[in-house]
């Protein structure tokens, strides 16, 4: 668990120069959650409107500590998220090579540019599978669903620069997927 914020409390990640945020009150746990699979539940019921989860998902922020936060002008409480806060449901991809630039949909259809600002992490589940990330925002992640992937492994070509490695190219740079089969 993070560490609890409460009235008076400065945001973690005030910029350099700038004034730390004060945060609202602490409310405790809003008994919401954000499943593996992006569905988003309050007291145990799925969230059924997906405006009011895109309008949740303005407002989520994690902490240094890693804890899940729903910050409002008026109200700070903790959220439990089981993977990652999104899921990429869609990619998109235009040119090719060095030129390209791959693009990602995420479940409450935030547009990700996968680029220096918005890194790929790939990580092995308990299974042995890979199971790879994009940073949206503030320490946000989304997981690719499988199919957008395995589209992204389509895209894929080997690094000239180091034999062995296998990755894509967006935005100018190099992201890595793994070893080359």
């Amino acid at each position: 668990m993070g560490r609890p914020l409460g009235q008076g409390s400065a945001e973690p990640e005030a910029p350099a120069g700038r004034a730390p945020v004060r945060l609202p009150d602490l409310c405790g746990d809003f008994q919401m959650r954000i499943d593996r699979n992006g569905t988003w539940y309050y007291r145990g019921s799925p969230i059924g409107r997906a405006a009011l989860v895109k309008l949740f998902s303005t407002v989520l922020r994690k902490d240094a500590d890693g804890a899940h936060w729903l910050t409002t002008p008026v109200e700070n409480g903790r959220i439990e998220v089981e993977d990652a806060a999104f899921i990429a449901v869609e990619m998109t991809a235009e040119g090719a090579g060095r030129d390209q630039v791959i693009r990602f949909r995420t479940n409450v259809d935030d547009i990700v540019t996968l680029d220096s600002a918005h890194t790929l992490r790939i990580t092995e589940a308990e299974d042995g599978e890979p199971r790879p990330y994009i940073h949206v925002r503030k320490g946000l992640e989304a997981r690719l669903a499988r199919p957008v992937f395995y589209h992204l492994i389509e895209r894929g070509e080997p690094d000239a620069a180091h034999p062995g490695r296998f990755g894509v190219w967006s935005a100018g740079q190099f992201f890595p997927l793994g070893p080359v089969a």
